[in-house]
């Protein structure tokens, strides 16, 4: 889908499914914004429905589905597919949000990350089991969204000059990893130089973690709806008696489109009549 659209949303009956490569540093609402005011505009209608079919976190990338029109309707339906990441972890540290969204608050051993022990360790989280999600999340606890409480609990922390500790605020959920492949090891990680608000595209943070000691991991995950990876990234520092957090992410496929079919913004805004 490279051509101008239609002007008129009738010709779209099922609606439009958009796979976006959403870009780093973007909320997954930031993007559903900028596509919904160029839908508006391009189909003259000012309620034009636009939504997506699940979450990416900011400092993620890959594949966003854009729901626009009648396919809103099918966002659950997609949403509920099996889905596959590219995920970077690095082991070593740990921080608040499970990624670089927050700076490390921990330094842990890394003795026992190896090779062999990551690949030794990675068949016992294949299949269904419960996990706890990151206080960081979206997630709703008692009407209140997790990551207003994970806000509140590390200022107070710091304020008493303690490391965060999420506490048991989050029950955990049933969800299914169906495979794991390790695709690359690095004994040494160089950390990218970090980016500020306001700088390029985005107004996230992503903290800087030069000069920490980290190894790193790139792992294809494939797994259910519900699985988060920064949790996963969390559980696999546990499991070799050290700390980790995702030090990068990309969704691969989504709701039976893969990376490759994907379209960058400027590639989905093109899609729309200029003003």
């Amino acid at each position: 889908m490279k051509n101008l659209l239609s002007r008129n949303i009738a010709d779209y009956p099922d609606g439009i499914v958009l796979p976006v490569d959403k870009p780093y540093r973007w909320t997954s609402a930031d993007l559903v914004r900028k596509i919904k005011w160029a839908a508006c505009r391009h189909f003259g209608k000012k309620n034009l429905k636009v939504g997506h079919a699940g979450t990416l976190d900011p400092l993620a990338t890959g594949i966003l589905l854009v729901c626009i029109g009648p396919a809103t309707r099918r966002a659950e339906e997609l949403q509920a597919s099996a889905k596959q990441y590219h995920a970077g972890v690095c082991f070593g540290a740990v921080t608040p949000s499970y990624d670089l969204e927050k700076p490390v608050d921990r330094i842990c051993p890394l003795d026992g990350v190896t090779e062999e022990s990551l690949r030794a360790a990675l068949p016992s989280f294949v299949g269904e089991q419960m996990q706890v999600a990151p206080l960081f999340s979206a997630k709703s606890v008692d009407g209140v969204r997790a990551y207003e409480t994970a806000r509140r609990l590390l200022r107070e922390a710091r304020e008493r000059g303690e490391a965060f500790d999420p506490g048991d605020v989050l029950q955990s959920s049933r969800i299914n990893i169906y495979g794991l492949e390790l695709l690359r090891f690095d004994e040494h990680f160089e950390a990218p130089e970090p980016v500020e608000a306001g700088q390029g595209n985005g107004r996230i943070n992503v903290a800087d973690v030069r000069g920490v000691p980290l190894k790193h991991a790139l792992v294809q995950v494939d797994c259910s709806k519900g699985t988060y990876i920064r949790a996963l990234a969390r559980d696999l520092g546990e499991a070799l008696g050290s700390g980790a957090f995702l030090g990068s992410l990309c969704r691969t496929r989504n709701g039976g489109y893969d990376i490759s079919e994907a379209l960058s913004l400027d590639e989905a805004m093109s899609l729309f009549s200029k003003p």
